[in-house]
């Protein structure tokens, strides 16, 4: 739970925390960053760790001097596309030897090949939007080197995403962050950020239960 509460405490003030890690380490907090973000997308088992509010504090300290905004921007879309990259190849070598246990009952060779199926037909609109979206931006990677998706194919869409996604947050910081109101209420910015990034998934759970109990009620008349 202390765990929990001081990771919310750091995604909601990650302001603060980046500015203690400029003060401490000075150009060494590129490297910090540059980790932070190639963690966060290159580890299935760190998606917690903070993206998008990030970004945006990158981008407000960028408008304040502390960053080059090029050169922060480059680095870190370096940073998510090796992440990305990293990523898929620990799902592509990690999946064919999970999935041909014979004793699983949930990994099923027949789940790969329809996994498979869905990165071939969707998986490079699956790459790109993941990036926009918390805790799916880590795992999508991971199950598209599962799927075996096409690597000519994933690294196009990596790239594209990896570019789009700092851009977007670090412009989003840079002209946005150093507003008076968007300082004292930072905390609230980043929860907006979250719940505007985690939206699309809600509605689209929404709608495909929709769908589902729609489908029942037909069965069942």
């Amino acid at each position: 739970m202390e765990f929990f509460l001081t990771l919310v405490d750091i995604i909601l003030h990650v302001d603060k925390y980046l500015k203690e890690i400029i003060q401490y380490f000075g150009a060494w907090s590129h490297a910090i960053l540059f980790v932070i973000i190639f963690i966060e997308t290159g580890l299935v088992v760190t998606p917690f760790l903070p993206g998008d509010s990030l970004l945006f504090a990158v981008g407000a300290f960028a408008a304040a001097g502390y960053f080059d905004p090029v050169f922060i921007t480059v680095l870190l879309s370096i940073a998510a596309i090796s992440g990305d990259t990293v990523n898929y190849w620990i799902g592509r070598f990690m999946g064919p030897k999970v999935f041909q246990r014979k004793d699983s009952r949930f990994l099923k060779k027949e789940y790969l090949e329809r996994t498979h199926e869905f990165y071939e037909k969707h998986g490079g609109k699956t790459i790109f939007l993941a990036r926009f979206i918390p805790i799916i931006r880590t795992f999508a990677p991971f199950v598209a080197g599962v799927g075996t998706m096409n690597y000519i194919h994933f690294i196009a869409y990596n790239v594209i995403g990896g570019v789009v996604w700092p851009i977007l947050f670090i412009s989003g910081g840079y002209f946005f962050g150093g507003l008076p109101v968007v300082k004292e209420y930072f905390s609230l910015v980043a929860l907006a950020i979250i719940i505007i990034s985690v939206l699309p998934i809600l509605i689209e759970a929404l709608r495909m239960r929709k769908k589902s109990n729609f489908k029942k009620n037909i069965q069942t008349d």
